[in-house]
């Protein structure tokens, strides 16, 4: 027989395991004091705040930064599912938490487990230069600007695509030719390396440095002349 899958969990559910994790830090725990769901104290230390929630979600981060207000010690805690999909979702949401200054805590229902992912503290982004860098080639070198900001479901036009497109052009008007010539012409430097990778089914091989559109590329050439 099939397993029943567990109801939906309820807020209330997180308290108990929460509190007894505090506790054991040494912290006196009281629940729903003023809007917070849960507030620890120990000693003379800044309060600690937890808000409870069963699953990522909008509200809980508005809630959690309006704590912020109260003390820098502010988490969020919800259930830990199973799978993938909710590991890729604890990855996202703790990287989230970690600029907004938050903790992170994950409680196991079926055994109240809790894990601290994450503890408050200044965010402090590292800067990837070569992802700067990757994003200002690209900037420079996209002609015009093709695209629709906030578009979905479409085809992103990259400045690799006009590239290959410029030189799909080129050899529907002169066909097959040598990589060279076809760079020199279009002053598309990367030519040879579009036409090899052929990331988009464009460009044949016709022999060794030569190369000529396949169906498939002229019929986006078509596309793209016929396109206002």
């Amino acid at each position: 027989m099939a397993r029943a899958s567990r109801a939906k969990p309820r807020e209330t559910e997180l308290y108990a395991p929460v509190k007894a994790l505090l506790e054991g830090q040494g912290y006196e725990v009281k629940s729903e004091i003023g809007a917070a769901d849960v507030v620890a104290v120990r000693g003379a230390e800044p309060p600690v705040i937890v808000e409870l929630k069963t699953g990522f979600s909008l509200s809980l981060f508005h809630q959690a930064v309006e704590r912020l207000a109260i003390t820098d010690a502010v988490y969020v805690a919800v259930p830990r599912g199973a799978g993938r999909p909710f590991l890729s979702s604890l990855r996202a949401n703790a990287k989230l938490c970690g600029r907004l200054g938050l903790g992170l805590i994950t409680v196991r229902l079926d055994d109240g487990f809790c894990e601290i992912h994450l503890d408050p503290g200044p965010y402090a982004p590292r800067k990837s230069k070569q992802r700067q860098a990757r994003l200002l080639r690209e900037f420079a070198r996209r002609v015009g600007d093709p695209n629709e900001g906030g578009a979905t479901r479409t085809v992103i036009v990259t400045a690799y695509r006009q590239d290959a497109m410029r030189v799909a052009a080129w050899l529907v008007e002169n066909g097959p030719a040598k990589a060279s010539d076809v760079a020199a012409a279009t002053g598309v430097d990367r030519a040879r390396a579009i036409m090899a990778a052929d990331h988009y089914g464009w460009f044949e091989r016709v022999e060794r440095g030569i190369y000529r559109l396949s169906p498939n590329g002229e019929s986006a050439v078509e596309v793209d002349v016929a396109a206002p």
